[in-house]
């Protein structure tokens, strides 16, 4: 009979964690990508750019100036970037309402065009943490096993 409420306390406690680790990852899932550090892309149209006015990375709120071509007409942009060399390719986002004159644009991003893995990668370690956690919560609140003493 103590073994029984032994083993339904045992699993009370993993069901506990367990649950706590399903909701965890739930409300992650929900609160959408920028809780994990990513943010929904820029809306605009991809373009490859050339540097023609490098910045050194030392200032602050380092700007380089970069030409692509919308339209079939050569604009001019102000990028939010620093340490690229003058003639260097870069892919910037333009925004949909730049205007004809300069404007700011930014960069793209680097893996445009595939799968982006970094959400469901961070969701499965997350969801390994959560494991862990309450694998060691189990551990904790089983306590040491003894072993018969040999006679």
């Amino acid at each position: 009979m103590l073994r029984w409420k032994t083993l339904v306390s045992r699993w009370k406690t993993f069901a506990i964690a367990a649950l706590a680790g399903v909701a965890i990852v739930t409300g992650v899932w929900w609160a959408g990508p920028g809780i994990l550090g990513l943010t929904a892309p820029a809306p605009g149209i991809v373009a490859d750019a050339t540097v023609t006015t490098p910045a050194s990375c030392t200032g602050t709120n380092a700007m380089e100036t970069v030409e692509f071509q919308q339209g079939g007409q050569s604009r001019t942009g102000n990028l939010d970037a620093c340490g690229h060399d003058k003639g260097d390719r870069v892919q910037v986002t333009v925004p949909v309402d730049f205007g004809t004159g300069s404007g700011k644009v930014h960069l793209a991003d680097v893996i445009q065009g595939h799968t982006d893995l970094r959400r469901p990668v961070g969701l499965a370690l997350l969801a390994l943490s959560c494991l862990g956690g309450g694998t060691y919560a189990f551990l904790v609140l089983r306590g040491p096993r003894r072993e018969p003493a040999l006679a």
